[in-house]
């Protein structure tokens, strides 16, 4: 990257961080009490790189092959020692939970009895655990991953009858609508009333509501998150997924 586009990237990340503090303060909450996630989707790791030394510690990542090559490219960078923590908020496939299990810091994106399984079976073999939140589909779309809110219980209770490597921390969704500011608000709260539900059944603390990104996270904050997502209003447009 010139130094014209490492200028550029570091102003899109100040701003984002602004508007976080903007938002928290708005909502009456402490300072900090919310955790950016740098989406890095389809962005090359020197932009990575770029976020991290100017202070970014959380990166989030669609796609598991690009997440894990992502990794090595930052660890064969000369002079690169930043840590970094990593997080799946993409759906994983079954078949994939042997590479996700126990390899982030938080996987997002929990959504079925199927999977908890398979990563389960994975961590037993280690003994290493693997912190991670239901993903639920809020806007009950036929198209979009995410467990039903009528199956979270059941969800729930599988996990913790039966994987124990699995420390579920809370809730993330993404709402149907895009980018629509204030016109995700109500899923949002559904979210979080949907965790306090799951708190009183579970006896689980669940401290991690993951919602809200680059066009609607200060609704997202009002309504409790505690993480949010971003990624354009950083990164800039993604470019495409090559085949």
């Amino acid at each position: 990257m010139d130094s014209a586009a490492r200028a550029s990237l570091a102003q899109h990340y100040e701003a984002v961080l602004e508007r976080l503090d903007k938002a928290v303060s708005m909502a009456g909450r402490a300072a900090g009490s919310v955790r950016l996630i740098a989406v890095s989707k389809l962005h090359p790791a020197e932009m990575v790189a770029a976020v991290a030394e100017l202070g970014q510690a959380d990166f989030g990542e669609n796609y598991v092959q690009e997440a894990l090559e992502k990794r090595e490219q930052l660890g064969a960078m000369p002079g690169f020692a930043k840590e970094i923590s990593w997080h799946m908020i993409g759906h994983v496939q079954s078949r994939k939970a042997p590479l996700v299990a126990g390899s982030f810091t938080l996987v997002h994106t929990l959504d079925s009895v199927k999977l908890a399984s398979a990563m389960e079976k994975h961590l037993a073999k280690s003994g290493a655990g693997q912190n991670v939140l239901i993903e639920v589909n809020v806007g009950e779309e036929s198209q979009k991953s995410g467990i039903d809110a009528a199956s979270l219980h059941e969800l729930a209770d599988h996990v913790l009858q039966s994987c124990p490597h699995l420390h579920v921390q809370g809730l993330m969704c993404i709402p149907p609508v895009f980018d629509a500011g204030e016109g995700a608000r109500p899923y949002f709260a559904r979210l979080r009333r949907l965790a306090e539900e799951l708190r009183t059944y579970t006896g689980l603390a669940l401290p991690e509501l993951s919602m809200g990104m680059s066009g609607d996270f200060e609704w997202a904050v009002l309504e409790g998150a505690t993480i949010v997502r971003v990624g354009t209003d950083i990164f800039g447009q993604r470019p495409p997924k090559k085949a």
